[in-house]
């Protein structure tokens, strides 16, 4: 499995303990933040967070108005296998 940069980054955020959320608008307007523990909510490309899920690498609630995500058990497999690359 071949993940970019921001991927990776967004992947080992998630399992540092940010939250990656989609807050979905009554316009169908959907912006995707990760919220760090400390600190600003940070805008992610929709792109980065399409490719996460249709690998399977992480899964939502799929809530209204506003999505939480997280690692799946093979986006667990993958944040390990980085570890072991660092």
């Amino acid at each position: 499995m071949k993940l970019t940069a921001e991927q990776k980054r967004l992947l080992l955020a998630i399992s540092g303990g940010s939250f990656l959320k989609s807050h979905r608008y009554p316009d169908g307007e959907k912006l995707y933040q990760l919220h760090p523990l400390d600190g600003p909510a940070q805008a992610v490309d929709w792109g980065v967070v399409e490719a996460l899920t249709g690998q399977g690498l992480i899964d939502s609630n799929k809530k209204f108005p506003a999505a939480t995500y997280w690692l799946t058990d093979k986006g667990r497999a993958a944040v390990a296998a980085l570890a072991e690359q660092a």
